[in-house]
This record gives structure tokens, sequence and C-alpha cells, in this order.
């Protein structure tokens, strides 16, 4: 009677095992979707001036479809640098997203801003995140398009509030790195692509060709401001963090944003 027991005791057991490995089933190694195309479910907004949570004058809205930062509700922009953030960090990853900006440019933004937008990603926690702090520590993949018509403006750059890289086998001093992407209109959609190995390896994609690769990101370097001075750990690598979309005075769409966890 006691076998029987146990045999029924392990049978259980591995029932349970099998069952319960559906549930928690890994989506390493398979696309998922960040945006479900209807609201902003998973997504967290902080801005400048203002607590985590608060999506002031409704910065950001999903208008068909697509995720957008709309200034229709500001009377001024008053430095409300802000950055959507999806509620999961990741470590090692594919990302894939397209974009496109819109006519909508607030004039008393810093000029730098016009056709300007981007990705963060490896940040600091949105939680984390003090009221007047005015970027996250992060990486940027710097999205811009075409200024003034024949002058050059890649996109897919590289900018570092906070925190520092080697490019090229040195550690760069430089906040932004350009790609070596050719140049788009502000009105056309544009797919960027991520593909991040924790520290190891970053690559940038721009309508799937590589424009930028750099290595060892980590905290440092300058250009964020009113940050929790614990948190900022200079020399610290920067192995996993959270994803954000950014908005700083230009308006922007963004679309089929999708992730694959690497090993």
């Amino acid at each position: 009677m006691k076998t029987v027991k146990t045999c029924l005791t392990v049978l259980i057991i591995v029932i349970a095992i099998s069952c319960g490995s559906k549930k928690v089933k890994s989506d390493k190694g398979e696309w998922r979707s960040l945006f479900n195309g209807k609201d902003l479910s998973g997504w967290t907004p902080k801005l400048n001036h203002h607590v985590t949570g608060d999506n002031y004058a409704n910065t950001f809205r999903v208008t068909n479809g697509t995720i957008a930062v709309n200034y229709d509700d500001y009377t001024t922009f008053d430095k409300r640098n802000g950055h959507l953030f999806y509620n999961e960090p990741f470590s090692s990853y594919h990302l894939k997203f397209e974009y496109k900006f819109t006519d909508q440019w607030l004039r008393d933004a810093p000029k730098f801003t016009y056709r300007n937008s981007g990705i963060m990603f490896h940040s600091q926690d949105p939680k984390t995140i003090l009221k007047e702090q005015d970027w996250p520590i992060s990486i940027e993949y710097q999205i811009l398009a075409e200024e003034k018509e024949g002058e050059p403006r890649p996109t897919g750059n590289m900018c570092s509030p906070g925190t520092d890289i080697v490019f090229k086998g040195k550690e760069d001093a430089r906040h932004c790195i350009r790609s070596t992407s050719k140049t788009f209109k502000w009105d056309q959609w544009v797919q960027g692509e991520l593909i991040v190995y924790r520290d190891s390896l970053i690559i940038h994609k721009v309508n799937g060709v590589k424009v930028l690769e750099y290595t060892k990101p980590k905290i440092g370097g300058g250009v964020v401001h009113g940050y929790n001075p614990e948190l900022k750990i200079d020399g610290t690598p920067l192995t996993s963090g959270y994803i954000a979309l950014q908005a700083e005075g230009q308006g922007i769409a963004f679309k089929n944003i999708m992730i694959k966890e690497l090993e």
C-alpha cells in the first residue's frame, strides 16, 4: 500500500510539474509585442516636473494604432522632457519598432529637439526617477530626421545620458555618436532595431542595415540632472534595464514594437 501511495505521489508531482511548465513557458526566442494597439497598458509615463505615472496633458496617447507623442493640450513645453517606460526590464534582446515624426514641434523646446526623439534602454527603473530629474540614466537609440534639405542627419545614433560606452575599442566621452545611416524625411515610416547582449555588445540597425556598434555600457558621464546620487555609481556595468519612448517637444508616432529575448 505504501508503494502504491508513493507511486501515486510521484505521478501527481510529475503531472503538476508538466502542467505548470506550460504556464511559465519562457518567451525567449519568440517575438512578442510590447504594445496592444489599443491603450497604454503595460507602460508608465515619467515627465520632468511631474511624478512617475502622471501623463501630463495626455502627452502619450494611442492614435490610429500607434503610440503617439502629442502636444495638443500644451501651452508651453517648460522643459517637460518625458519618457514612456515599458513595465518590464530586459537584459539581452532584439527590439524592433517603426517610427514616423509628425509636423508638431513646440517652439519653446530646445532647438536640438526638432525632428528628434529616441528609444531609451538599459534605463533605471522609472519608479526611481525623481520629480525634477530631466532624463533617465540610460542609453539612447537616437532618432533624427532631415532638418535642412541636402544636409546629412543620420538616425539610429547613440546618446548617453548618465552613461559611458566603448566605441571602436576605446572609451568615448562624446555624449552622442553618429551612425552611418542615410538621412530620412520626417514624414516617412522608418524601422529601427536594437540588438543588445547585456553589457558586451550593442548593435543599432536602420531599415535592416547595421549602422552602429559599441560595447561595455556603464553608468558615468554627465548630462542628467536632478537624479538621486545614490543610484549614479559611476563605473557600474549596465547589464539590464527598462525600455522607454522619448518625448522632448517633437511629435512622433511608434508602432510594431516587438521584442525577442536572447539567451
